[in-house]
């Protein structure tokens, strides 16, 4: 077999992930998954396919290079730099393994479960609210509310600051989706330097008056081992507070939009809530909050044929990758009801998201209380979407309820 380089192949198609126009149910996106496996972007390769997405996520030789990313994105210094570049996700083998360490306790299946009737009492809650209004704007009066509360209540951050970690936890998250420039990355800049200040003075305060939540737990462990350093928890718990945080309210949100299209879906979830675990399942294939996820190449590898040089950047779409015929009945069909594969958005392997239990759990319990207090969701105005690559769900989504 003769291997081509990706950078020079003229057949592979060309799609512009950059445009504010580029969709993943795009029919180029769609034509390109028809002729193979990847496809060329003006940034690196997008693989396509499920199974390569799934091999890729594992392969050794791809890792996250922060330090690539950030420069193809015209940052090499700053707080952002400060914060993206030692993040736990940039980081590898036995530096990894000693940072996930840290909070793998964090997310056992006994401390998820323990959430599960604080999660659903705040569903109850805010479910009420908009059976009382008949209409809401989704993001601000649920998505962005209740893994807001989640994880202020598994760090230990004081409801009345809930507001002011709201703004930055939401913004912090367009790191992903630098390429589509604008203001995105003043907000993130902004974001890190008002988060990082704030988790500082938090842990100061745990440190002098320690309680149950999990910040405490970590700055006790931090000072009694010294395996990780101050700057490396704030870098951590930072990092937590957007993964726990934007990614499930865009999931939250993704999964509204997914049954506004499809509102025979809501009540047959109504009708039988045993689906619920199904219907997250579903919600996540359809539309994932990590419409895309990048890895570069450590090392000149080849790879089904082709040659990707070292420091090439390779975007898993996880979007198009999860509607993969060769792997998916009917991909173009939302049915709560078919077991799937499993989601690539959480990534595999040692990068695995910890959190990915969570964020299954607070949809699997919110999810049957939304259908069982409110009927089919309608439409109130247009959807502000998220640019396509990186963090991806609307921004603003204007329902009415009657």
């Amino acid at each position: 077999m003769s291997v081509m380089d990706p950078a020079v192949s003229g057949d592979v198609p060309f799609i512009d992930i950059v445009s504010p126009e580029f969709s993943f149910d795009g029919p180029e996106v769609r034509q390109a998954q028809d002729a193979g496996w990847y496809a060329r972007t003006a940034l690196g390769l997008l693989v396509l396919r499920y199974a390569e997405a799934q091999e890729l996520l594992r392969d050794r030789r791809l890792d996250h290079n922060g330090v690539g990313y950030l420069a193809m994105n015209g940052v090499v210094d700053g707080p952002l730099y400060d914060w993206f570049v030692p993040m736990i996700v940039n980081r590898e083998g036995e530096d990894h393994r000693r940072l996930r360490g840290l909070v793998r306790n964090a997310f056992t299946p006994r401390t998820v479960s323990a959430l599960r009737p604080y999660i659903r009492a705040r569903a109850e809650q805010l479910a009420g609210q908009l059976a009382t209004a008949g209409r809401c704007e989704f993001v601000s009066d649920f998505g962005d509310r209740l893994p807001l509360a989640v994880m202020c209540e598994l760090l230990g951050v004081p409801p009345e600051d809930y507001d002011t970690f709201r703004v930055w936890s939401g913004d912090i998250g367009l790191v992903f989706s630098l390429a589509h420039g604008g203001d995105i990355r003043t907000r993130v800049e902004a974001a890190v330097v008002g988060l990082s200040g704030y988790i500082e003075r938090l842990m100061d305060a745990k440190a002098a008056d320690p309680g149950p939540d999990l910040i405490s737990r970590l700055v006790a462990e931090q000072r009694a081992d010294g395996q990780v350093s101050r700057e490396e928890l704030v870098n951590l718990i930072v990092t937590l507070v957007f993964a726990a945080h934007d990614n499930t309210s865009q999931q939250f949100t993704n999964a509204v939009a997914a049954f506004v299209e499809h509102p025979d879906q809501w009540a047959l979830l109504a009708a039988r809530p045993e689906l619920a675990p199904l219907a997250v399942d579903e919600t996540m294939r359809w539309f994932p909050s990590a419409a895309s996820v990048y890895r570069f190449a450590a090392a000149d590898l080849d790879y089904q044929g082709v040659r990707i040089p070292a420091g090439t950047f390779v975007m898993i779409g996880v979007h198009a990758a999860q509607r993969d015929p060769r792997v998916f009945d009917d991909p173009y069909v939302f049915d709560i009801t078919k077991p799937r594969k499993a989601p690539l958005q959480f990534g595999a392997g040692p990068h695995h998201c910890l959190g990915a239990a969570l964020a299954h759990t607070e949809l699997s319990e919110a999810l049957p209380v939304l259908v069982t207090r409110l009927p089919p969701p309608r439409l109130a105005g247009p959807i502000a979407w998220r640019p396509a690559t990186g963090i991806y769900g609307p921004d603003r989504l204007p329902l009415n309820f009657s």
